[in-house]
């Protein structure tokens, strides 16, 4: 009797064994219930599922569920795409499902994945998580990662020679390599510790954001196909977007840059630059009318920005209004306040006190320092010179020194340039009663009275030519002087 019992105990457990093998374990109720509405299960809730209805399953879609318990994944043996994603887990057990090329399980509470033995994996999508590492350098199938938002430390893609897309913006990485990553399309690493960033091997990159870090420099001259770039909140102190000519938006706010050509960049159609130390903006690239955002404000050393018509307003540019608008870059000195003074003739010339800008004996701010209150006893040039950190500006005027009653040009250049555009002869004891001037062949071209304006080289509405010219001045002794002067042009 006893033999009978035991061995119909025995048959009970081996049955119960062989039915339990073919179920699997799913503890999850909101996971099995996914299954369930799947059609993968059926009948109430009891923490298991036939194993033959799932372990050829190549897509699971299981997102926004609830789950906090992946148990039984493992069986799931077929799955190539599992999206997991914007769930309660804080682990999950995939180490072992070797057909997975895609993986969705962004946002949840994950502290650690391995992918390490998932070598056909093309798509991990892990952001919104806890975690401090993650481990792909054995994924070298991977063409997306995105890992962002996590307590990420240190992330090697060196050995991912095919990513075209990498996300691992708002983690804890001080640096990272992507020399080898040259099919890399996309790439955000916002928020992070960066001191540097290399993308000078990244020909393909079009979106770039690198914002919220730590870099002082950034070349992107070799990134010809750039359409976005974003790298607010650096340090950095210049950026060349000369070779970019497909940049559609540049975002650079906050950073410490000086000058900014946006010149070759023709597609621009946002760009936001305030916050800078910004001295000079060139955007005269002949599509100003395109631009939806253009900011540049609360750059307090930005006197000139250079555009494409300097005659129209743009009320949706930021600052609005703004007066300084160029159509050239050399323009842009003419912004720097300096003094001006009148030519002087007389025995001798005491330099005046100057508000803007100091005197030197030669242009540039070069030769000898002048001071207010010097005696000026020769005749000369003298500049007065001013700069500021963003740019410089120049005046001169010219010191004749003579005993004589009056002083007579040997020369004027009437181009309209401010400078000689008369022919002006001092009258300084009134002491001259008319003056002649002749061309070579004895024709009257313009009679002055003294101390008038003087000549233009213009006779009846014509420009005359560069050449000789006479002049007679009758004294008011009835004496006559006689001599020649040359008009330059």
């Amino acid at each position: 009797m006893v033999n009978k019992i035991n061995f119909f105990t025995l048959y009970l457990f081996l049955i119960s064994s062989y039915c339990i093998s073919q179920n699997t374990f799913v503890p999850d109720d909101n996971f099995e219930q996914a299954l369930i509405n799947l059609g993968y299960d059926s009948g109430a809730l009891d923490d298991f599922v036939p194993t033959a209805n799932i372990n050829t399953i190549t897509e699971l879609y299981i997102d926004a569920l609830n789950i906090s318990d992946l148990t039984g994944i493992q069986d799931f043996t077929a799955l190539s795409i599992l999206d997991c994603s914007e769930n309660n887990l804080s682990s999950l057990p995939i180490s072992s499902n070797f057909n997975l090329t895609e993986i969705f399980c962004n946002n949840n509470a994950l502290t650690s994945l391995n992918v390490s033995a998932l070598s056909l994996l093309k798509i991990l999508w892990c952001d919104f998580n806890q975690l401090t590492a993650i481990n792909v350098t054995n994924n070298t199938d991977l063409i997306s990662l995105t890992c962002g938002n996590n307590l990420i430390t240190s992330l090697d893609v060196t050995q991912n020679l095919n990513l075209n897309v990498l996300v691992c913006e708002n983690n804890q990485i001080p640096n990272i390599d992507v020399t080898q990553n040259s099919t890399l399309n996309s790439l955000l690493v916002r928020g992070n510790m960066l001191t540097s960033l290399d993308v000078t091997q990244n020909p393909n990159i079009a979106f770039l954001d690198c914002g919220i870090n730590q870099l002082t420099s950034l070349d992107v001259t070799q990134n010809s196909n750039l359409r976005v770039l974003l790298c607010f909140n650096n340090q950095l102190t210049s950026l060349d977007v000369t070779q970019n000519t497909l940049l559609s938006d540049l975002s650079c706010v906050n950073n410490q840059i000086t000058q900014l050509d946006m010149s070759k960049n023709t597609s621009l159609v946002n760009l936001d630059c305030s916050y800078n130390d910004l001295c000079w903006l060139n955007i005269r690239n002949g599509t100003n009318e395109n631009a939806t955002i253009m900011h540049f404000d609360f750059n307090p050393n930005l006197t000139c920005v250079v555009i494409d018509d300097a005659s129209r307003t743009y009320p949706n540019w930021k600052p609005y209004p703004f007066s300084n608008f160029v159509e050239q870059l050399s323009d842009c000195s003419s912004f720097v306040p300096v003094d001006t003074l009148q030519n002087f003739i007389g025995a001798s010339y005491t330099l005046p006190v100057l508000n803007n800008g100091n005197y030197y004996t030669q242009s540039g701010g070069n030769g000898t320092l002048l001071q207010a209150g010097d005696v000026i006893n020769s005749s000369q040039t003298i500049y007065i010179y001013n700069e500021t950190s963003c740019d410089s500006n120049e005046s001169n005027f010219t010191v004749n020194i003579t005993n004589e009653d009056y002083f007579i040009p040997k020369y004027f250049t009437p181009n309209n340039d401010g400078k000689h555009d008369y022919w002006t002869v001092t009258d300084l004891n009134n002491s001259i009663n008319n003056i002649s001037i002749y061309n070579r062949y004895g024709q009257l071209l313009k009679f002055l009275l003294p101390n008038s304006q003087g000549w233009d080289g213009v006779y009846n509405g014509q420009l005359l030519p560069t050449d000789s010219y006479w002049y007679r001045i009758t004294l008011n002794n009835r004496e006559v002087l006689r001599g020649y002067f040359a008009l330059k042009r």
